[in-house]
């Protein structure tokens, strides 16, 4: 993700750890994306009204998508309560992930 991010923003430069690509990758690649009820229903019901869409997708650079029509490039995230933490005043916070996609 930090590769991604740094591409993104900085396209002229070259990343830093560039030469750990691969490995930073593998390591990554090592965490099975898990989906909560709400993201499966949310899949189902899009089902039901004819959207077709692949689940869990996962893009070219790695990403974990919750649901995605790559032809047309329409993402669907399915923000529960994993993708938030109570902040230093009490209030929810988006984790760094959820900030990122």
């Amino acid at each position: 993700m930090v590769s991604l991010h740094f591409q993104l923003e900085f396209p002229d430069q070259k990343y830093p750890l560039a030469h750990m690509h691969s490995q930073l990758l593998n390591v990554f690649d090592w965490q099975e994306p898990t989906s909560s009820k709400l993201q499966r229903d949310v899949a189902l019901s899009l089902t039901r009204i004819g959207w077709n869409h692949a689940f869990e997708y996962e893009t070219p650079e790695g990403l974990s998508i919750d649901m995605a029509q790559p032809e047309t490039k329409i993402a669907i995230e399915v923000d529960g309560p994993s993708h938030y933490f109570k902040g230093t005043n009490g209030h929810l916070v988006v984790n760094g992930s959820t900030k990122f996609k």
